[in-house]
């Protein structure tokens, strides 16, 4: 399947975005910056065309982006939170949102991106596409974040994991959850050792990093796609 490459010819016109001439050329901007990808979404969120810089993260490879839920090529710890705003743009909620982004590549690489989503419209308000620019975030590169749906907690592990990220104490996480304090510490002192952290501060900043804990959520959720 040849890649469905998104051309300069395919860019929307300011009355189709719904924004006025100051938007537009910020958006136009974006498209022509190093490292920018450019995707085009039918109003199912399906990929229709991307630019080329977009296909070079997964390999150069169409054939494993084309066609498919764009969500499905999101970090799960924040698919959620993204279809909700997609969802937004599709029933003309709003015409445009942003968002931080992180999408699996290839070889189940984790790349962060600073993302823009804009409604394009048939018309005063049918939403024909939906067109999203992903610029690279501060330090680039690939993240330390948990993929290929790697089992890495046990069950009880992640409901310690959502009570400490919480806000939970030992007590009341005992209590809840039909353990002794000292079992607690023990999950706990597991988990710290798992994810290599010093205290619980850093347990939840470090889970929130590597996509374990779900963004956007409250209260906090394990990505049930980690547990064992």
């Amino acid at each position: 399947m040849a890649m469905s490459v998104l051309a300069d010819s395919a860019r929307p016109t300011p009355q189709e975005l719904g924004c006025d001439q100051t938007e537009y050329a910020d958006l136009l901007r974006q498209f022509d910056q190093p490292g920018v990808c450019v995707v085009c979404l039918d109003p199912s969120l399906t990929v229709q065309q991307a630019n080329l810089e977009f296909f070079r993260q997964f390999e150069d490879s169409s054939t494993d982006v084309w066609g498919r839920d764009f969500c499905d090529l999101v970090h799960p710890s924040v698919q959620q939170a993204l279809r909700r705003q997609f969802t937004r743009l599709v029933d003309g909620t709003r015409h445009r949102f942003a968002a931080h982004a992180a999408l699996v590549g290839a070889q189940g690489s984790a790349f962060t991106s600073a993302l823009t989503a804009v409604a394009v419209r048939e018309g005063s308000s049918h939403v024909a596409s939906i067109l999203v620019v992903l610029r690279p975030t501060a330090g680039g590169g690939e993240v330390d974040m948990v993929t290929n749906r790697k089992k890495i907690v046990t069950e009880i592990e992640a409901r310690i994991l959502e009570g400490i990220a919480a806000g939970l104490s030992t007590v009341p996480l005992a209590s809840r959850l039909y353990l002794s304090r000292q079992g607690v510490e023990y999950h706990v002192t597991r988990l710290l050792r798992k994810l290599r952290v010093p205290n619980r501060a850093a347990l939840v900043s470090r889970a929130y990093s590597m996509g374990v804990l779900n963004v956007g959520s409250w209260p906090p959720k394990v990505v049930e796609d980690f547990v064992k």
